[in-house]
């Protein structure tokens, strides 16, 4: 597969702060439906808007339903009285199964000829369970494709008998659907479920909907249901819709990696979603957890460490995904149960965490209905992260790739796994857009990442100097991101390739092995000895350094380096290209003839020949080259401060740096 979009999350260092939920998918798609249906105006607010309602909202305008936008995620549905205007019509629901189950169900009782197509996994998720129970009602529906599967044509049905069947043991939406349609024939039917009801908490949901809508299910156990006749829905008037707590899992488990405390608002104890009931799973996994009507916060455990847990999850089936990653913190084997229904969601999930959980260190068995996630937990992360503070660990790698299979839960879910010694990146982020459109920059502003200090500059503008005794004082790691350059062009001269031969000298760059310890740099194991400071390697690295792929092979080298405590790099395009995000940008200049004089004393000082005219030329020059370049030109990043050090000591330069970082520390 090839992606064309990424996003690149830092290593995380904690989680801290207030998230304000986006309201729930599963209420907002059933209350719009209800509304549809209604006698009478409903004015819902608070709805979440994403690629599944924005579905069902083009399926009700498709259907002749009024539908007037109010702003601020309010919206006016003139209800139909269970009767759609348009009694042919072509509906394409995308993959919003909280769409195409319902809308099945109730277009097959409405009277019309109507066709319900999706994307391309839309139609390799099962729904024969669903069309079987309504045919039992005498549904007219037909398979446009595979037997069993979307796409679907639906004519008038003549209704028949008074008691159905429906699987409950693939997905709970259909029974959802058939149970929100039923009161659409004006008569009693009963539902008996076969086999053990999954999702239950959804049907909870369903029940509690309908009723504010004014109809009423009796509920014999969880294996009868019975819609009474005579009923039809009214309109409330006004509903709220609660915010989504499969979305509020992801938040509740950064602040119990990240230490917290993270607060969601939106749900509560009084929430009548199921997934609400996350937050007890990461209590059992020793998290702090309190809970109000409307909000809930989650810290780490007193004594910093997750615990494995093995857990039946039929009561929160999304946002046990969530537990799959927070494993990957916990100490011992975390076992999820009865977690069937993740096979036929919008990828098969049980499959994809799998392969995912193994490329960020866990070792996984999975079965029909669980996931078996152990991994070397949070404290052995953050040991592998100090112990690469010290320079006592292997090369490093670059950040683990996520596939997400445009299942927007599992882009939210390895979010999670930025946590520790290094970030992540994640394909296809867009995919969030289902659910949660702005979740990124949501699960930003509540978490920290591994501060980084970007100082870019010129040729001998004294940044390199100024950078390491930053990093010294601070604690924090340095990159000298000109030296990649400097130990490319060491590496095409030892290896014979030209440095115009831009494809062999990126294949180049992704393979050398780089390492910085204390003030050695070491290529392919081998020392660097003076050559890599001196004027020839560094007109070398210039030439490679304006190649666009040789830059874009070194990123993640350059990204491997940030890891806790800290960061301080200098270069040349540290802050506007390599780490947009740090927390502290210095854009560090003088006169070229201040670098010039600098420059002869670096060179005099190591016993080497130099001549102060050739190298203000030669400083000029290089001025020329790396302004105008293409790729990442020398410029001050908009968001830097400027730093002219002509008249500048090194101890001034470096408080005036550090002055800088702490009060960037302390801003809020």
């Amino acid at each position: 597969m090839t992606h064309t979009e990424y996003i690149e999350l830092p290593p995380l260092m904690s989680a801290c702060g207030t998230v304000v939920l986006p309201g729930s998918k599963s209420i907002s798609n059933r209350v719009l439906l209800l509304a549809a249906l209604s006698h009478g105006t409903t004015e819902v607010r608070d709805l979440l808007r994403s690629d599944d309602t924005d579905r069902m909202l083009e399926g009700l305008q498709t259907l002749g339903v009024a539908v007037e936008s109010l702003g601020n995620n309010a919206y006016k549905i003139t209800g139909c009285g269970g009767k759609f205007p348009v009694k042919q019509a072509e509906l394409f629901l995308g993959n919003a199964g909280t769409a195409f189950r319902p809308l099945t169900a109730v277009l097959a009782l409405a009277g019309g000829n109507y066709t319900l197509s999706g994307v391309a996994r839309m139609h390799e998720r099962p729904i024969s369970d669903l069309v079987d129970a309504l045919r039992q009602l005498g549904a007219d529906i037909r398979y446009q494709g595979n037997e069993g599967f979307p796409p679907l044509q639906i004519s008038p049905a003549v209704l028949a008998g008074d008691t159905v069947q429906v699987r409950g043991d693939v997905s709970s939406q259909f029974l959802t659907g058939l149970l929100m349609a039923l009161p659409l024939t004006g008569q009693t039917i009963k539902v008996e479920v076969v086999g053990e009801l999954i999702s239950r908490p959804y049907i909870e949901i369903t029940l509690a909907m309908m009723a504010r809508f004014g109809v009423r299910v009796e509920r014999q156990g969880w294996q009868c249901f019975v819609v009474f006749g005579g009923q039809c829905y009214q309109s409330p008037g006004t509903i709220y819709v609660e915010g989504d707590a499969s979305s509020a899992s992801y938040f509740l488990a950064a602040g119990a990696i990240g230490g917290g405390p993270v607060r969601v608002e939106g749900v509560g104890s009084s929430s009548v979603q199921g997934d609400v009931r996350f937050a007890e799973a990461l209590e059992k996994m020793g998290a702090v957890i309190t809970m109000g009507d409307n909000w809930i916060t989650a810290s780490a455990p007193v004594d910093g460490k997750l615990k494995a847990i093995d857990l039946d999850c039929n009561h929160i089936p999304d946002a046990a995904m969530t537990l799959a990653v927070a494993a990957l913190y916990a100490e011992g084997t975390t076992t999820l149960r009865n977690i069937a229904s993740w096979r036929v969601k919008e990828t098969d999930r049980i499959a994809a965490m799998a392969t995912e959980l193994r490329k960020v260190g866990a070792t996984v068995e999975e079965g029909a209905d669980f996931i078996r996630v152990t991994h070397v937990g949070w404290a052995r992360l953050r040991a592998h992260a100090d112990a690469q503070t010290r320079g006592q660990t292997e090369n490093l790698s670059a950040h683990p790739t996520i596939d997400t299979y445009d299942d927007h839960r599992m882009a939210m879910c390895f979010s999670l796994a930025a946590f520790g010694a290094k970030g992540i990146r994640i394909n296809d982020p867009a995919c969030v857009a289902k659910t949660f459109p702005d979740y990124f920059a949501a699960f930003a502003s509540v978490t920290q990442a591994v501060p980084v200090i970007a100082i870019d500059g010129p040729s001998a503008s004294g940044k390199g100097t100024v950078a390491q005794r930053v990093a010294m004082q601070l604690g924090f790691h340095y990159l000298d991101s000109g030296a990649l350059y400097r130990l490319l062009a060491m590496a095409a001269e030892r290896d014979s390739v030209g440095l115009d031969d831009e494809a062999a000298l990126a294949a180049l760059a992704a393979r050398i092995d780089i390492r910085f310890e204390d003030e050695q740099i070491w290529l392919d194991g081998v020392l660097a000895g003076d050559e890599l400071r001196g004027e020839r390697c560094a007109a070398a690295a210039s030439r490679v350094a304006a190649l666009p792929l040789v830059r874009l092979a070194l990123l993640n080298k350059q990204h491997a380096f940030r890891r806790a405590p800290g960061l301080v790099t200098d270069g040349r395009d540290m802050a506007s290209v390599v780490f947009p995000d740090a927390l502290h940008k210095v854009f560090l200049t003088a006169s070229a003839e201040a670098r010039a004089e600098r420059r002869y004393k670096q060179l005099k000082e190591k016993g080497m020949d130099a001549n102060i005219a050739n190298l203000l030329q030669d400083i000029r020059a290089r001025d020329e080259r790396d302004t105008q370049r293409s790729a990442a030109p020398l410029q001050q990043s908009p968001d830097a401060s400027l730093l002219d050090t002509t008249a500048l000591n090194i101890e001034q330069a470096v408080e005036s740096v550090l002055t800088g970082y702490r009060t960037k520390c302390l801003a809020p």
